[in-house]
This record gives structure tokens, C-alpha cells and sequence, in this order.
């Protein structure tokens, strides 16, 4: 397809088209001529990513670049190539290593991660902006009164354990490793939002269910 149809059926400009390719989010086209180039269903697939991680997720170009890199790397093994791409997305606070909170936060995602024997989680550590994400959002909840140690965490860890295993299994049906991290990089931009939305709709159910909607 030429560039035209490729917005057409993108639903992209053609302006913006141009912006991603010079900024490197897109690859270039199969040259025709000088002036004209060929795109494929690769090209469409890849530019709905971008606009999820642009438009929608919000993430800076430059890091944005960065995932879609790691997406492409097949030098990597699937685990890290997924991992690399998603740690370029926007993360949660960084913990502060002043804060005496931190270290008891610290002490409680490694209680949590040897209870539930994640153990690749407890290898990678601060390594991972996620963990340090974790750390940091669990530091702030102590530091505001409201605490949340291993006990409290461990439930809900193994219910996204279980949601992990559906994000797996669907990426499993597609054929490719980069479709696959493609995949896992535009749900964690698309569809977390709508688990956080069923999550509160699961509540207000349950609410209702004990309580009476009166």
C-alpha cells in the first residue's frame, strides 16, 4: 500500500506518518522511486502500536523509540526482549533511599516476592524500574498511614499472577515473537486501564451484593 492508504486505514495523518518515520518509530517503506514508497501489513501493525504508546499511553518519544527497539531485538530472549520493552514504559515513583519508609517497604516486597516464590523477581530486584516502582508506591502508602505488608499484597499478587498467565496465553496465538511483544507492549498501554475499570466495577457489584444498592 501506498502512504495514503496506509493513513486511511491507519487513520493516521499523513504528516504525523512522516513524523514517526523521521523520528525512527516507523520503518521506512520498500522504495519504489525516489519519490514514492511501498507499505505492508507490518507497517500497519507497527503504527497502531505507535499511536498507543504516542496518543494514547502518553510516553515520550525518545522512550518510546527505545521499546519499540527492544521489540525488534531478536538478539534477545523473550523473556528479556518483553521485559526491556515494558520497562520503557512510564513507571510509578522511584523509591526514596533517604526515607526510612523505603526500607521497611523494601523488606515487605521481599517478604512478599519469597512467599510467593517469584523467584526471577527477587534475581532482577532493583534492577527493575517495576520492583523500584513497587517499593516506592508501597513506601508512600506507609509513609501516609496506611500500611501494606506481605500479608495484604499476597492475594492480589497471585490474582495478577492468574491475569498474567491469560496475558501469556494470548500472546502464545500469535505466531511471531515480535507480534508477541507488540502485543504484551499495547495491552500495558490499552488494556490495563480497562482491568482498572472492572476492578471498580467488581467492587461496586460486590457492594451491592452485600450491602443493597440503597
Amino acid at each position: 500500500m501506498r502512504l495514503g492508504e496506509l493513513s486511511e486505514r491507519s487513520g493516521v495523518s499523513t504528516a504525523t506518518i512522516k513524523y514517526y518515520l523521521r523520528e525512527g518509530l516507523l520503518a521506512p517503506g520498500r522504495q519504489i522511486n525516489a519519490t514514492t514508497a511501498e507499505y505492508g501489513e507490518d507497517h500497519l501493525r507497527r503504527l497502531r502500536l505507535v499511536r498507543a504508546l504516542i496518543q494514547v499511553g502518553r510516553v515520550p518519544v525518545a522512550n518510546a523509540r527505545q521499546a519499540l527497539k527492544h521489540v525488534d531485538d531478536d538478539s534477545l530472549g523473550l523473556t528479556m526482549r518483553l521485559g526491556a520493552a515494558l520497562w520503557e514504559l512510564p513507571q510509578g515513583p522511584e523509591p526514596d533511599e533517604a526515607d526510612p519508609a523505603t526500607a521497611a517497604a523494601r523488606a515487605q516486597v521481599d517478604r512478599l516476592l519469597a512467599e510467593l516464590g517469584w523467584e526471577s523477581a527477587r534475581e532482577i530486584g532493583a534492577l527493575s524500574p517495576v520492583h523500584r516502582s513497587l517499593v516506592g508506591l508501597v513506601a508512600l502508602l506507609i509513609r501516609l498511614g496506611y500500611p501494606c505488608d506481605a500479608e495484604l499484597m499476597a492475594p492480589y499478587a497471585q490474582l495478577m499472577h492468574a491475569a498474567a498467565r491469560l496475558d501469556l496465553d494470548r500472546m502464545e496465538t500469535y505466531a511471531s515473537d515480535t507480534e508477541k511483544v507488540e502485543l504484551a507492549v499495547s495491552s500495558a498501554v490499552l488494556f490495563e486501564p480497562v482491568l482498572r475499570a472492572l476492578h471498580r466495577m467488581a467492587q461496586e457489584e460486590e457492594s451491592a451484593r452485600r450491602y443493597g444498592i440503597v
